[in-house]
């Protein structure tokens, strides 16, 4: 029987040409952007998915701004781990880790700068579950000059060599440390928000570095570590929060301690010093709306087709109800039907999916793969699609099977008034959720075109940042001096506007700026409860990055605080309550620990990390070290040949200053413009999926107007005959479709703004919601569907109505 009915099911769908594209291609293209899209959510969803990880929370810091706490710093002290775990029994155990954004490491005459690193306690394999190919997780960061390597670090450094106990040299702000392989780890995986390719003990750093002895002692004045909790299982953590928050360990009224699950670092948690760049749960939130979105819109086609086509089949139902067929067999066939046609969907879907993966990963700049251990986690959406192909086979073969056989036989079945609002309603939400992902595609565009366009008070274009880690025994003293001589030398350079240099730069990673709070006015009053970012740099830092002055200038070489001047920003101004430039410029005051500072010059507000985030209280210290050479270079270098010419001979100039170093260069344009990376892709993957529920809303309705044509052919031809004209018969034939997108619209309008507006609250700074947007979004929803239905339309519309009647 079933073999039977399967034959029957080919037949049906091979002489049903456009009746089985349209569904077989809708649905294909349905469950392939679904399959794509949960591939990209379940990865960000699996960050920091490790054995234990349930029990692993991350600790930071609020700071008191005004009268409320605020997420502060995701750093805290050194001195954050041990008093949690003294006076908290819920804590099993803690790690500290100093993150290297890179270090430089000597091997033999090998200098090479490695990425993504950190100084860490002994306790780090006992929290992070991560494999240990060679050494004593327990021991191998106990000694200082202890460094465990990631396999493919280690690779690198002595290739196939088994590099347990051998040396190399690592330099960090000037000063060698001579180190001990004493571990390989395997890689860490790129699901974690906190990768390593290498571990130092957390030792070492109390005789690395010349910060002094009260840096190196357990205190409550640097925040600089990352500081993650092992909690005991079955730990209630909201508890546990609420009893930290309280406790007041580091004895400061104006911060406190927080915790937060490590498994929601990645899409949860963006605050400042964040040691990577973390994902979004709003845009894993909309991306998964829209793959259920554009899978339900390609079931509500099958659906609407199916029970459109089920009135063409009703002779064929009467007949089989003659000749005993019972309602049951008449069920199992249409379910039959419809299992082979979503089979064959599905087979192109999964075909679709491995063609289309690569430019997906390539959009989403993510690796995206489904490894055993993740198929348990996809079982859940693999039995939402089955349940909805089964609940889609339900109602036409329900629906056919209730044909009365002698109705069925006279061929006067006709859309019961039922039927025909259960059609209506599927057209409408078809094109409310196309309107929705219209308004949504456009305002995402529209704010990544604000983001871009929008002047950012500085000028990033032509400029590029010099950086390197130099090998040498020199004092600090003369490698300043050296680099003085290397800025002339480049200044030298034809092509070379200017050079100045500073600690960091507009774009740059938040980890290169310091946060502070307390200073004093020139008045004696004291602001402690708001946060200020400082950075340094050199004079000239100002003019070459177009940052303008709104009073005063840049800082005085020749002046007797040529070690103590700072310029403020004007959100500096405003955050601490100073009413005007005119209150501190020339003035002196007192920053970190009451060393008196005069205030050069206010410049206006800049953004330094682009317009995600807010502009941020300012306090830049003039300073003659060097982290980053900033050149600007002129218009001729702007081709591609240009630029590697320029680095070239750049690079010549700095390897004859230091040819014992790295060298780095970054286009601080190219550098900026990839804070807006993740938005892009977004918009990109919005836009992509918006047009493919379009395509698929759009078929149906084709497909829906088809058949509405083909059943009204008698109709179109009696009012020919009685003199209608084509506009007539067109109207006829769209009214009704009109009016059920002008429905779809006043709903989709509401819903849209709010969801829209719930995405925009993510941004500092956004763009508005003009009524222009949704009219846009729904005149297109209208004039797509006109051009969908009129092209069958206006085919009606012209045929002959003789032909018409006579057919009939």
């Amino acid at each position: 029987m079933y073999t039977l009915f399967l034959k029957i099911a080919a037949r049906y769908l091979l002489k049903n040409k456009l009746y089985s594209f349209i569904n077989i291609f809708g649905l294909a293209i349905g469950i392939a952007s679904f399959i794509l899209i949960l591939l990209y959510v379940n990865k960000e969803k699996s960050y920091d998915k490790f054995p234990g990880s349930e029990n692993v929370y991350r600790t930071y810091m609020d700071y008191e701004e005004g009268n409320t706490f605020v997420p502060g710093d995701a750093m805290t002290y050194n001195l954050s781990g041990p008093t949690l775990k003294k006076v908290f029994p819920e804590v099993e155990e803690y790690v500290r880790l100093y993150y290297f954004e890179k270090l430089t490491f000597k091997v033999g005459d090998r200098i090479l700068e490695q990425p993504l690193g950190s100084l860490a306690d002994p306790s780090y394999f006992t929290i992070f579950n991560y494999p240990l190919l060679q050494g004593d997780k327990n021991t191998v960061l106990e000694q200082p000059y202890s460094i465990v390597l990631s396999r493919s670090f280690a690779r690198k450094l002595f290739g196939d060599e088994n590099p347990m106990k051998r040396t190399l040299s690592a330099y960090w702000d000037g000063h060698e440390a001579l180190l001990t392989v004493t571990g390989v780890m395997e890689d860490i995986p790129e699901t974690a928000h906190y990768r390593n390719s290498y571990l130092i003990s957390y030792e070492t750093e109390k005789t690395w570095t010349d910060w002094g002895p009260q840096a190196h002692e357990l205190n409550w004045n640097m925040n600089n570590y990352y500081t993650y909790l092992r909690l005991t299982p079955g730990t209630d953590a909201d508890l546990l929060r609420e009893k930290i928050i309280a406790s007041d360990i580091e004895e400061d009224e104006q911060e406190r301690h927080n915790i937060e699950a490590i498994e929601d670092i990645h899409l949860y948690s963006n605050k400042p010093y964040e040691v990577s760049v973390n994902g979004s749960a709003t845009r894993i939130k909309f991306l998964s709306a829209i793959a259920f979105i554009i899978l339900i819109l390609s079931w509500l086609n099958y659906i609407n087709l199916s029970a459109t086509k089920s009135l063409e089949r009703a002779k064929e139902t009467g007949i089989r109800k003659v000749a005993g067929a019972k309602k049951s067999q008449l069920i199992l066939q249409s379910l039959v039907e419809s299992f082979l046609l979503n089979i064959i969907a599905t087979g192109l879907a999964l075909i679709l999916v491995f063609l289309l993966l690569p430019v997906f990963e390539d959009i989403t700049s993510k690796e995206l793969s489904i490894r055993p251990e993740d198929f348990k986690g996809f079982l859940p959406y693999f039995g939402f699609i089955l349940g909805g192909m089964v609940i889609a086979g339900i109602y036409p073969a329900m629906l056919i099977s209730r044909y009365a056989p002698i109705k069925a036989l006279k061929g006067k079945i006709s859309t019961s008034a039922q039927g025909l609002n259960i059609r209506k309603a599927l057209i409408i939400t078809q094109f409310l959720a196309t309107i929705v992902l219209l308004t949504g595609t456009i305002v995402v565009t529209k704010q990544i075109n604000f983001m871009e366009r929008q002047p950012i008070g500085t000028n990033v274009d032509q400029v590029i940042a010099l950086s390197g880690a130099v090998v040498t025994s020199k004092p600090d003293s003369l490698i300043r001096n050296d680099f003085r001589i290397l800025q002339d030398e480049l200044q030298d350079l034809s092509f070379i506007q200017m050079v100045s240099a500073s600690q960091t730069y507009p774009g740059d990673s938040f980890d290169n700026l310091s946060s502070t709070m307390g200073f004093e006015l020139p008045n004696g009053e004291r602001i402690d409860k708001k946060v200020f970012y400082t950075y340094y740099a050199q004079p000239g830092y100002f003019e070459l990055m177009d940052i303008e002055f709104a009073e005063g200038g840049t800082f005085l070489p020749s002046s007797d605080w040529t070690g103590n001047q700072v310029v403020v920003n004007e959100t500096f101004l405003k955050q601490m309550g100073i009413a005007s430039p005119s209150e501190i410029l020339n003035q002196t005051l007192k920053f970190w620990g009451n060393n008196e500072w005069r205030v050069a010059g206010v410049i206006k507000d800049y953004y330094h990390f682009g317009l995600k985030s807010p502009l941020l209280p300012m306090v830049i210290r003039y300073h003659n070290q060097v982290d980053n050479l900033l050149i600007r270079v002129d218009a001729s270098t702007t081709s591609t040949a240009g630029f590697e010419a320029a680095i070239g001979q750049i690079k010549s100039k700095w390897k004859a200053v230091f040819p014992q170093s790295t060298f780095n260069y970054t286009f601080l344009d190219e550098k900026f413009e990839a804070q807006y990376k993740g938005d892009k892709a977004f918009g990109q993957v919005f836009q992509v999926f918006t047009l493919l529920a379009i395509f698929i809303a759009s078929m149906g309705l084709f497909g829906l107007t088809s058949y509405t044509v083909v059943q009204r052919k008698k109709e179109i031809g009696i009012r020919k005959v009685n003199g209608a004209t084509i506009t007539q018969v067109l109207t006829l034939l769209n009214k009704d479709f009109v009016k059920w997108i002008a429905l779809a619209f006043i709903i989709a309008v509401p819903v849209s703004w709010y969801v829209m507006n719930q995405w925009l609250e993510g941004f500092a700074y956004r763009t508005a919601l003009s009524w222009w947007i949704f009219a846009l979004a729904g005149i297109t929803a209208l004039l797509i569907a006109l051009l969908t239905v009129s092209w069958q339309s206006f085919r009606a519309a012209i045929a002959n109505p003789v032909e018409s009647i006579r057919d009939e």
